[in-house]
């Protein structure tokens, strides 16, 4: 836990006799450690509790704060920590200088924890001869979560520095510091535009954060996003997301430059860790019969890409397939045959495209329990694939250090690339139709994320903070979950029922004028 004020009046009280009058006086100057090639005392161990400016380290605070910045019992790994807190609002700096330095990239890894609500709370790599490199800390209460910051060192010299700018009783956690060689940074910044070309049909217009329409797509891709992610049903009843319309939106997404990811749920309407239910046309198949059907549709779907010259970067076989996928025959309970529909997928997929990814999609991202046992079975039965997909939503999976904890252990049990093809936050709880919002109570939300533009550009930063830490550089990225439903008329949850209105407008990357939402700006910064 953060430093009660109990504990904070103690140890202002020790610190007295050794500050003297100069605390009351005036702001202490900076105490400026002795230079060196390598971080010093980045465990935080070596001057016991209650030290202001541990050693290795230097404290600045222009407002005289400096004893808002202190060493105290609780480490991460070992007995002590780095904290910053105070009971009247406080700006505090704790920094090292390090040099001698070989040119080339570093990468800062620090464990953090924060309250949150600062006006600031951030890693910084700073004097690097070249632009200053942030990380903001995630809003994690009890838990410690790995954040990295890369930059590039010219000169020889570089400050690692631990920011606050706080509100009184706002708090942090630091701990277990390193500064190595090497880069960090997202491959896939995506947005799944499933629903894109429909609300369009509609009437859906898009403009850009001054409130110029544009196309969504190329304002996305503006903003930084670097994957469009399209789902694929055989025959849904509104004629929308099948191999025609993902064509269609294809093209929009290559003209763009950004890569494809194709997102099969073998089914006419959703599929999802409750429902996996067959299309229609394939009702009543034998289960031999099955696997030439999925065979036969993906390799339809991916070849008609090909053919028009928008082929699929990573392929997605199945969605949210937790319970396995077209039941009964391809249930988890059976394990065997949901590995030769699988197999069937990846089998057409790398028959089209050889080079394209394959991604295997579960939800409740969190649940290390699950993924174990899936992806288990997964290689007892000689399912190839590249990537593990995880579906995360704070407000339905767990807090953000469980995400970290699974990403953590499944890429390297399984030795492969993790990504969050599915994310989300509200903006406001208010609905802009007459549907009710999936996300619409207070008490729903993730805490320390507001439903507001900053809480929403918070936790997509956040997240994509969280992949980019995978270790061995295995977190391949994040993909927002369908920024561009707004609410249009007739763009309903059920295909076969245009009144069913959209409880997802609030999630979406454009407001309620359709204008851009700062969160889509992260894309960029990772």
């Amino acid at each position: 836990m953060h430093l009660t004020k109990s504990r904070f009046r103690l140890r202002a009280a020790a610190l007295a006799g050794a500050l003297g009058t100069a605390l009351l006086a005036g702001p202490l100057p900076a105490q400026q450690a002795a230079a060196a090639s390598t971080l010093t005392n980045g465990g935080f161990e070596a001057d016991g509790t209650g030290t202001a400016t541990p050693s290795g380290w230097s404290t600045y605070s222009a407002g005289g704060q400096n004893a808002a910045s202190f060493t105290e019992a609780g480490g991460r790994s070992g007995g002590h920590r780095l904290s910053h807190w105070s009971s009247s609002a406080y700006k505090v700096e704790t920094y090292q200088y390090l040099s001698g330095l070989p040119d080339g990239t570093y990468t800062l890894s620090a464990w953090v924890r924060s309250g949150g609500g600062q006006k600031a709370a951030y890693l910084a790599l700073r004097n690097c001869g070249s632009a200053e490199q942030r990380t903001d800390l995630p809003v994690t209460t009890s838990s410690w979560i790995r954040i990295v910051t890369s930059v590039k060192v010219v000169g020889g010299g570089c400050t690692i520095s631990v920011n606050s700018d706080a509100h009184a009783g706002n708090w942090l956690n630091v701990d277990d510091l390193a500064f190595t060689s090497g880069s960090t940074g997202l491959s896939v910044k995506g947005v799944d535009l499933s629903g894109l070309k429909k609300s369009e049909d509609l009437g859906g217009t898009y403009k850009n954060a001054s409130g110029t329409a544009g196309d969504p797509v190329a304002l996305l891709k503006g903003a930084g996003a670097n994957y469009g992610r399209l789902k694929v049903w055989v025959n849904p009843a509104d004629g929308y997301n099948d191999k025609a319309r993902v064509l269609s939106t294809a093209r929009r997404v290559k003209a763009q430059g950004m890569k494809l990811l194709v997102d099969f749920h073998y089914s006419d309407t959703w599929a999802d860790p409750g429902t996996q239910t067959k299309p229609a046309a394939w009702q009543g198949h034998a289960y031999d019969r099955l696997r030439t059907d999925v065979y036969d549709h993906t390799y339809d779907v991916l070849n008609a890409l090909e053919a028009q010259g928008t082929p699929a970067d990573m392929v997605q076989i199945g969605n949210e397939i937790n319970t396995g996928m077209l039941w009964p025959e391809g249930s988890t309970t059976d394990w065997p045959r949901l590995a030769g529909l699988l197999k069937s997928g990846i089998a057409a997929a790398k028959a089209v495209s050889p080079s394209a990814q394959i991604a295997l999609h579960l939800a409740h991202g969190g649940d290390n329990a699950l993924y174990r046992n899936w992806f288990d079975n997964a290689a007892a039965q000689g399912v190839p694939y590249d990537v593990i997909a995880l579906s995360f939503y704070g407000y339905w999976h767990g807090p953000l250090s469980a995400l970290q904890a699974n990403l953590d252990d499944v890429s390297a049990r399984y030795g492969k690339k993790v990504l969050v093809v599915e994310t989300a936050y509200p903006f406001r709880l208010d609905s802009e139709d007459a549907h009710e919002n999936i996300i619409d109570r207070t008490s729903e939300l993730v805490p320390g994320y507001p439903a507001s533009p900053a809480g929403q550009s918070a936790w997509l930063r956040d997240v994509m903070n969280v992949v980019e830490a995978v270790p061995n550089g295995r977190g391949l990225g994040v993909v927002y979950w369908e920024p561009a439903w707004t609410a249009v008329a007739g763009n309903g949850w059920d295909p076969a029922d245009p009144a069913s209105g959209n409880g997802w407008e609030n999630q979406a990357l454009f407001d309620y004028d359709s204008r851009l939402l700062p969160a889509a700006s992260w894309f960029a910064h990772r």
